[in-house]
């Protein structure tokens, strides 16, 4: 991707994170905690963050599922969205990562808003099910891209007509379109989309990004 484009994306974007996004407002301090815990810099943007936020406000959404927790940034942006009684239950596999995130959360005085669980995500949704938690209405798939197509089918099992399903980091840069690629994570996404497209439960689109985070997309589903 050339130079210029990337600077141009990076400008664009603070910019109007600068015009729309209030100093205090975009959880700048859990970056900075998720920076000093030396946890990966994958988290959403600020305003990636804000259409999350938007989206649970616009479906009246009362129960969230994420999964991928990382330092709690996106799961910041979501439980700020909810009702006193709403609840975001939000799954991570790393607990030095899950430690961060709920120090974050309760900075943020979310907490009470917040169910984290530790452990394999595909272990825990089923669990979930399991269980027979309600259903939730909104679904925000951001972890292992390899995982995606098992995430897919509990996310459809745990959710009811309306839910929503975002999935993040679905245009891997444009490298989604290779399918002889060796990367997981590739095929993962790829296999991810052939499910989609054949499943007669869903309605899907894909909307391409660029900023901050450089190139990429969200694949926005609504169960039918």
């Amino acid at each position: 991707m050339p130079k210029k484009a990337k600077k141009i994306w990076k400008q664009v974007d603070q910019y109007f994170s600068d015009a729309l996004i209030a100093p205090g407002e975009g959880f700048d301090s859990a970056l900075e905690e998720n920076r000093k815990a030396n946890l990966p810099s994958i988290d959403v943007t600020a305003l990636q963050g804000k259409f999350l936020e938007l989206l649970v406000r616009a479906t009246r959404t009362r129960r969230v599922l994420e999964i991928g927790t990382l330092g709690g940034y996106s799961t910041l942006w979501l439980a700020r969205a909810l009702p006193d009684d709403g609840l975001v239950v939000t799954l991570e596999l790393e607990s030095h990562h899950a430690a961060v995130a709920k120090k974050n959360l309760e900075a943020a005085g979310l907490a009470d808003r917040v169910e984290l669980r530790i452990g394999r995500a595909a272990d825990t949704l089923a669990a979930l099910v399991n269980e027979r938690a309600a259903p939730f209405d909104f679904i925000f798939i951001d972890a292992d891209k390899s995982g995606y197509p098992e995430y897919l089918r509990w996310s459809i099992e745990l959710s009811h007509p309306g839910t929503l399903i975002i999935a993040d980091n679905v245009v891997r840069d444009g490298e989604v379109i290779d399918p002889a690629s060796p990367d997981p994570n590739i095929q993962g996404v790829r296999r991810f989309t052939e499910l989609i497209a054949v499943e007669p439960r869903l309605s899907t689109t894909v909307l391409q990004t660029v900023g901050m985070k450089g190139y990429d997309g969200f694949a926005i589903s609504v169960v039918l």
